[in-house]
């Protein structure tokens, strides 16, 4: 038998039938799921030093479980001393079983461990069901030594789903336990 995510086995048990219940779907592939998790981060430091392009990459790594993808610039911007084709960035695409257990471990180790948290925005939504949200410290990840950063910074993160509005995707994301200011936990 394959392994299969406890987000992953929990979405078809209980968050289908919830969403279809409230929703009034006629049929369950009209629910909407949760298609991959991408997390960005720009590094305008990466200009002048190569090494903190490295140690990003390297804590993506850990944190997602897959290598990242580093992105160059597009065009030259001279007041930043930027050229075309410059690594200024890195980001991940999770999808599948390995985008469940981020989700997993988001939800219920790292936003726990962030300072003085009241919930994340509920507005972040875009207009097509997709949320996103910043960290401002990668330290929240149970993954990252603290003793071997040499620098906290943050990074972006976002849920791509297929609800075709914000109110479908809110429900969704609800149903998986993230926890929105003002709004008690499903």
């Amino acid at each position: 038998m394959a392994y299969e995510a406890r987000l992953a086995k929990e979405y078809k048990e209980r968050i289908v039938p919830a969403l279809v219940a409230q929703f009034g779907y006629t049929t369950v592939m009209q629910v909407p799921r949760i298609e991959k998790i991408c997390l960005s981060r720009g590094l305008g430091d990466a200009i002048s030093d190569k090494k903190v392009l490295e140690y990003a990459a390297n804590e993506f790594g850990l944190i997602s479980g897959q290598k990242p993808v580093i992105t160059k610039s597009k065009k030259d911007i001279s007041n930043f001393k930027l050229r075309q084709g410059m690594s200024i960035g890195c980001r991940v695409t999770m999808r599948r079983e390995r985008m469940y257990e981020f989700l997993d471990r988001l939800i219920n180790v790292a936003m726990p461990r962030i300072r003085d948290f009241r919930g994340i925005n509920p507005k972040s939504f875009d207009g097509r069901g997709n949320y996103n949200f910043g960290v401002k410290e990668q330290i929240i990840f149970p993954e990252i030594d603290v003793d071997k950063l040499d620098k906290i910074s943050g990074m972006d993160i976002t849920i791509v789903t297929t609800a075709r509005t914000d109110e479908e995707a809110f429900a969704l994301l609800k149903e998986f336990g993230m926890p929105f200011q003002g709004v008690k936990k499903a």
